[in-house]
Protein backbone atom coordinates (compact mmCIF):
# COMPACT_ATOMS: atom_id res chain seq x y z
CA UNK A 1 0.00 0.00 0.00
CA UNK A 2 1.18 3.57 -0.99
CA UNK A 3 0.59 6.48 1.30
CA UNK A 4 -1.76 9.46 -0.43
CA UNK A 5 -1.19 13.02 -0.08
CA UNK A 6 -3.63 15.40 0.31
CA UNK A 7 -3.81 18.85 -0.62
CA UNK A 8 -6.65 21.56 -0.73
CA UNK A 9 -8.20 25.16 -1.29
CA UNK A 10 -11.17 27.01 -0.45
CA UNK A 11 -12.71 28.47 -3.50
CA UNK A 12 -15.73 30.30 -4.10
CA UNK A 13 -18.63 32.11 -2.39
CA UNK A 14 -19.35 29.83 0.28
CA UNK A 15 -16.25 28.54 0.67
CA UNK A 16 -16.23 25.50 -0.86
CA UNK A 17 -13.41 22.72 -0.01
CA UNK A 18 -11.15 21.63 -3.43
CA UNK A 19 -9.27 18.53 -2.62
CA UNK A 20 -6.57 17.01 -4.58
CA UNK A 21 -4.83 13.70 -4.00
CA UNK A 22 -2.29 11.13 -5.91
CA UNK A 23 -0.03 8.23 -4.48
CA UNK A 24 3.12 9.78 -6.35
CA UNK A 25 3.23 12.81 -8.45
CA UNK A 26 2.19 14.06 -10.99
CA UNK A 27 -0.70 11.94 -10.59
CA UNK A 28 -4.02 13.55 -9.59
CA UNK A 29 -6.87 12.75 -8.64
CA UNK A 30 -8.97 16.06 -7.76
CA UNK A 31 -12.98 16.51 -6.06
CA UNK A 32 -15.41 19.11 -6.33
CA UNK A 33 -13.88 22.27 -7.69
CA UNK A 34 -16.34 24.76 -6.62
CA UNK A 35 -15.33 28.17 -8.63
CA UNK A 36 -11.79 29.02 -10.27
CA UNK A 37 -11.28 26.18 -12.37
CA UNK A 38 -8.40 28.13 -14.50
CA UNK A 39 -6.89 28.85 -11.21
CA UNK A 40 -7.14 25.60 -9.66
CA UNK A 41 -5.57 24.16 -13.05
CA UNK A 42 -2.66 26.72 -12.97
CA UNK A 43 -1.74 25.59 -9.45
CA UNK A 44 -1.57 22.01 -9.41
CA UNK A 45 0.64 22.56 -12.68
CA UNK A 46 2.78 24.97 -10.70
CA UNK A 47 3.36 22.02 -8.38
CA UNK A 48 4.10 19.54 -10.98
CA UNK A 49 0.68 17.81 -11.05
CA UNK A 50 -1.19 16.26 -13.79
CA UNK A 51 -4.77 16.27 -13.24
CA UNK A 52 -6.48 12.19 -14.50
CA UNK A 53 -9.76 12.95 -13.38
CA UNK A 54 -12.34 15.29 -11.64
CA UNK A 55 -14.89 13.29 -9.06
CA UNK A 56 -18.14 15.42 -7.73
CA UNK A 57 -19.50 14.49 -4.63
CA UNK A 58 -23.10 16.16 -5.55
CA UNK A 59 -24.23 19.02 -8.16
CA UNK A 60 -24.72 21.82 -6.23
CA UNK A 61 -23.33 25.33 -7.70
CA UNK A 62 -20.80 25.63 -5.11
CA UNK A 63 -19.35 22.49 -6.03
CA UNK A 64 -19.85 22.26 -10.03
CA UNK A 65 -19.25 26.31 -10.89
CA UNK A 66 -15.51 25.89 -11.67
CA UNK A 67 -15.79 22.27 -13.29
CA UNK A 68 -15.51 23.40 -17.12
CA UNK A 69 -12.86 25.77 -16.72
CA UNK A 70 -10.43 22.68 -15.20
CA UNK A 71 -11.73 20.24 -17.58
CA UNK A 72 -10.98 22.43 -20.27
CA UNK A 73 -7.83 23.00 -19.19
CA UNK A 74 -6.62 19.74 -17.86
CA UNK A 75 -8.42 17.39 -20.46
CA UNK A 76 -9.44 15.12 -17.35
CA UNK A 77 -12.76 13.17 -17.30
CA UNK A 78 -15.47 14.34 -14.30
CA UNK A 79 -17.40 11.86 -13.03
CA UNK A 80 -20.68 11.90 -10.45
CA UNK A 81 -22.85 9.41 -9.03
CA UNK A 82 -25.75 8.59 -11.22
CA UNK A 83 -28.97 9.72 -9.17
CA UNK A 84 -27.46 13.33 -9.57
CA UNK A 85 -28.88 13.77 -13.08
CA UNK A 86 -31.27 16.16 -12.48
CA UNK A 87 -28.98 18.66 -10.31
CA UNK A 88 -26.15 18.45 -12.73
CA UNK A 89 -28.50 19.65 -15.94
CA UNK A 90 -31.10 21.45 -14.09
CA UNK A 91 -29.60 24.89 -12.84
CA UNK A 92 -32.63 25.83 -10.74
CA UNK A 93 -32.22 22.39 -8.88
CA UNK A 94 -28.65 23.47 -8.28
CA UNK A 95 -29.32 26.69 -7.56
CA UNK A 96 -26.61 28.32 -9.87
CA UNK A 97 -29.60 30.29 -11.85
CA UNK A 98 -30.48 31.85 -8.33
CA UNK A 99 -26.92 33.72 -8.72
CA UNK A 100 -27.17 34.76 -11.99
CA UNK A 101 -24.46 32.23 -12.92
CA UNK A 102 -26.60 29.61 -14.97
CA UNK A 103 -24.44 26.09 -14.67
CA UNK A 104 -24.94 22.52 -15.74
CA UNK A 105 -22.30 19.48 -15.86
CA UNK A 106 -22.63 16.91 -18.56
CA UNK A 107 -20.45 14.17 -16.88
CA UNK A 108 -18.12 11.76 -19.00
CA UNK A 109 -19.35 8.79 -16.65
CA UNK A 110 -21.93 8.36 -14.20
CA UNK A 111 -20.82 5.72 -11.84
CA UNK A 112 -22.84 3.11 -9.62
CA UNK A 113 -23.08 2.81 -5.99
CA UNK A 114 -19.97 0.53 -4.98
CA UNK A 115 -17.85 1.21 -8.04
CA UNK A 116 -14.20 1.04 -7.97
CA UNK A 117 -12.33 2.73 -10.10
CA UNK A 118 -8.04 2.62 -10.43
CA UNK A 119 -6.83 6.21 -10.99
CA UNK A 120 -3.32 7.68 -10.33
CA UNK A 121 -2.64 5.19 -8.29
CA UNK A 122 -5.26 5.22 -6.06
CA UNK A 123 -8.41 2.62 -5.55
CA UNK A 124 -11.39 5.12 -5.10
CA UNK A 125 -14.83 3.64 -4.11
CA UNK A 126 -18.90 5.40 -4.59
CA UNK A 127 -20.65 4.90 -2.00
CA UNK A 128 -24.18 6.42 -2.57
CA UNK A 129 -24.96 8.29 0.32
CA UNK A 130 -28.15 10.22 -0.96
CA UNK A 131 -29.76 13.02 2.09
CA UNK A 132 -27.61 16.44 1.48
CA UNK A 133 -29.39 16.17 -2.49
CA UNK A 134 -31.09 13.09 -3.91
CA UNK A 135 -27.62 12.19 -6.16
CA UNK A 136 -25.14 12.62 -3.60
CA UNK A 137 -22.13 10.36 -3.40
CA UNK A 138 -19.03 9.77 -1.03
CA UNK A 139 -15.36 8.73 -2.19
CA UNK A 140 -13.70 6.05 0.03
CA UNK A 141 -9.64 6.34 -0.73
CA UNK A 142 -9.03 2.25 1.17
CA UNK A 143 -6.64 2.11 4.05
CA UNK A 144 -2.29 3.63 3.17
CA UNK A 145 0.60 3.32 4.27
CA UNK A 146 1.81 4.88 7.70
CA UNK A 147 2.48 8.70 6.66
CA UNK A 148 6.06 10.63 6.18
CA UNK A 149 6.62 12.82 8.70
CA UNK A 150 8.49 14.88 6.36
CA UNK A 151 5.69 14.85 4.07
CA UNK A 152 5.92 18.16 1.50
CA UNK A 153 3.13 20.67 1.44
CA UNK A 154 1.98 22.72 -1.27
CA UNK A 155 1.52 26.29 -1.47
CA UNK A 156 -1.53 28.03 -2.09
CA UNK A 157 -2.18 30.37 -4.73
CA UNK A 158 -2.06 33.60 -4.40
CA UNK A 159 -5.96 34.47 -5.87
CA UNK A 160 -7.11 31.32 -4.20
CA UNK A 161 -7.83 30.64 -0.40
CA UNK A 162 -5.46 28.09 2.00
CA UNK A 163 -8.02 26.00 4.64
CA UNK A 164 -6.59 27.56 7.57
CA UNK A 165 -8.44 25.39 10.24
CA UNK A 166 -7.40 21.83 10.55
CA UNK A 167 -5.75 21.66 7.10
CA UNK A 168 -5.20 18.16 5.14
CA UNK A 169 -2.08 18.83 3.83
CA UNK A 170 -0.02 16.04 4.27
CA UNK A 171 0.19 12.29 4.15
CA UNK A 172 -2.84 9.83 4.92
CA UNK A 173 -2.28 7.20 7.66
CA UNK A 174 -5.56 5.84 7.42
CA UNK A 175 -8.47 5.65 4.83
CA UNK A 176 -10.03 8.61 3.31
CA UNK A 177 -13.54 9.21 2.84
CA UNK A 178 -14.73 12.58 0.45
CA UNK A 179 -17.38 13.15 1.95
CA UNK A 180 -18.94 16.31 0.38
CA UNK A 181 -21.72 18.09 2.28
CA UNK A 182 -23.18 14.39 3.39
CA UNK A 183 -20.79 14.56 6.71
CA UNK A 184 -19.15 18.18 8.13
CA UNK A 185 -17.42 17.81 11.64
CA UNK A 186 -19.46 17.67 14.15
CA UNK A 187 -22.83 17.82 12.01
CA UNK A 188 -24.32 16.79 8.94
CA UNK A 189 -25.19 18.08 5.68
CA UNK A 190 -28.55 20.65 5.53
CA UNK A 191 -31.65 18.62 3.52
CA UNK A 192 -33.50 21.63 3.23
CA UNK A 193 -32.73 22.62 -0.46
CA UNK A 194 -34.20 20.48 -3.87
CA UNK A 195 -34.17 17.15 -3.67
CA UNK A 196 -33.08 16.79 -0.30
CA UNK A 197 -34.22 14.35 2.43
CA UNK A 198 -33.94 14.23 6.06
CA UNK A 199 -34.22 10.92 6.62
CA UNK A 200 -32.26 9.38 3.36
CA UNK A 201 -29.58 11.38 4.77
CA UNK A 202 -29.73 9.31 8.28
CA UNK A 203 -30.36 5.91 6.65
CA UNK A 204 -26.91 7.20 4.24
CA UNK A 205 -24.97 7.47 7.21
CA UNK A 206 -26.26 4.67 9.29
CA UNK A 207 -25.57 2.33 6.19
CA UNK A 208 -22.51 3.84 4.26
CA UNK A 209 -20.86 5.86 6.42
CA UNK A 210 -20.75 4.60 10.00
CA UNK A 211 -19.29 1.40 9.48
CA UNK A 212 -16.28 2.81 8.04
CA UNK A 213 -12.66 1.96 10.15
CA UNK A 214 -12.13 4.83 12.82
CA UNK A 215 -8.71 5.75 11.64
CA UNK A 216 -10.11 6.94 8.09
CA UNK A 217 -10.29 10.68 7.67
CA UNK A 218 -12.80 13.11 6.48
CA UNK A 219 -13.18 15.43 4.02
CA UNK A 220 -15.73 17.14 4.07
CA UNK A 221 -17.43 19.95 1.48
CA UNK A 222 -17.20 22.73 4.16
CA UNK A 223 -15.22 23.50 7.20
CA UNK A 224 -12.42 21.80 8.87
CA UNK A 225 -11.30 17.73 8.15
CA UNK A 226 -12.16 14.75 10.74
CA UNK A 227 -12.24 11.54 11.37
CA UNK A 228 -14.20 8.62 12.23
CA UNK A 229 -12.95 7.91 15.64
CA UNK A 230 -14.00 12.00 16.44
CA UNK A 231 -17.32 11.59 14.75
CA UNK A 232 -18.75 8.65 16.44
CA UNK A 233 -17.94 10.79 19.69
CA UNK A 234 -19.08 14.05 19.20
CA UNK A 235 -21.10 14.30 15.99
CA UNK A 236 -25.27 13.79 17.39
CA UNK A 237 -25.95 12.04 13.92
CA UNK A 238 -23.52 9.27 14.57
CA UNK A 239 -25.35 7.51 17.40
Amino acid sequence: MKRVKIGGYQVGMLPTNFYYLSTEVPETVVFDPGDHGHELYQALSESGRIIRAIFLTHAHFDHIWGVEDLRKESGAPVYIWEGEHRLCSDPMLNESALYNRPCTVVPDRYLKDGEELRIAGLSIKVLATPGHTEGSCCYFIEALEPSDPEADKDKAAADLKPEEENRPDGDSAGSVLVCGDTVFQGSVGRTDLPTGSQSALVRSIREKILPLPDRTILLPGHGPASDMASERRLNPYFG
